[in-house]
């Protein structure tokens, strides 16, 4: 028996190595799977670029460069990368829109009123998701959802050709359980809920302003819906917003993150806006 442990001493010592390193490994491979899932679950978010190109196109020239700030944005851990062309391009230029195609990494998403031209300009790029707006061609900033009932033989009709193309169709909606069903209906992927309501009436009763969202946030659920917000989103009311409704896929923040940026950096305001969603 001596002789026994002394020939395989050193394959003993090695099996007990290798079955160490093969727990390890094991146990790393586990986290990673959690940290995957958590990551899947997350909250992603979408920086809406529109202002960037406000700034450029009130000088002329590309100062400041809207793909580079559209890249810098990916690096410093964005999610994804919203614009929203409208027909006079008095930010995103239809042109911007061909050229950040080509050259970003994370979801694209393009929003805006589906005209012919829209439309067009859509499935010429195919993004990851297309956000249907019903905003007027002259409107300064979108300011309500669509009346899904009311415009349900539209949307339909515009939901089945870009899910054709393989795109993900999603409908700005108010936070209204029965807007949210007709979005359903028309055959969306995704509902983006219009959450400036909430954020306006955030600093006075923030538990009554998410109200109506929870309760649209819920049909969406029951409906099958993905589910986006989006709209006058911030530093000061992001969190409590994915606390409530953490099953929250994706926010698209533009203006606010811009406005920080100025003051804080930004990297450092999109790693801000990404804590927020923890």
């Amino acid at each position: 028996m001596k002789l026994f442990k002394q020939k395989y001493k050193k394959d003993f010592v090695s099996l007990k190595i290798n079955l160490q390193a093969f727990n390890n490994l094991l146990v790393e491979v586990f986290l990673l799977i959690l940290w995957e899932q958590n990551k899947q679950k997350m909250t992603k978010l979408s920086v809406n670029i529109n202002k960037v190109a406000t700034i450029r196109n009130a000088r002329g020239g590309n100062v400041p460069n809207v793909l580079k700030v559209a890249l810098d944005c990916e690096k410093f851990g964005a999610h994804g990368i919203t614009v929203h062309p409208r027909p006079d391009e008095r930010h995103i230029r239809y042109s911007d829109v061909y050229e950040l195609k080509s050259v970003l990494s994370t979801e694209f998403n393009i929003e805006g009123n589906p005209n012919d031209t829209f439309t067009q300009l859509v499935l010429d790029v195919k993004p990851h998701q297309v956000t249907l707006v019903p905003d007027a061609h002259d409107a300064i900033t979108s300011n309500a959802g669509w009346d899904t009932k009311k415009h349900f033989e539209f949307l339909r009709t515009k939901t089945e050709a870009f899910k054709a193309a393989g795109i993900r169709v999603s409908i700005f909606v108010d936070a209204d359980p029965e807007m949210v069903i007709y979005a359903a209906k028309a055959g969306a992927d995704r509902i983006e809920l219009y959450t400036e309501p909430y954020a306006s009436n955030y600093p006075t009763d923030k538990v009554k302003a998410v109200e109506p969202f929870l309760l649209a946030a819920q049909k969406a659920k029951e409906a099958g819906l993905g589910l986006n917000a989006g709209h006058d989103l911030s530093l000061e009311n992001l969190q409590y917003l994915i606390q409530t409704i953490p099953w929250i896929d994706e926010v698209s923040i533009g203006h606010a993150l811009i406005a920080d940026a100025l003051y804080l950096g930004l990297e450092n305001t999109i790693n801000a806006y990404k804590a927020q969603l923890l």
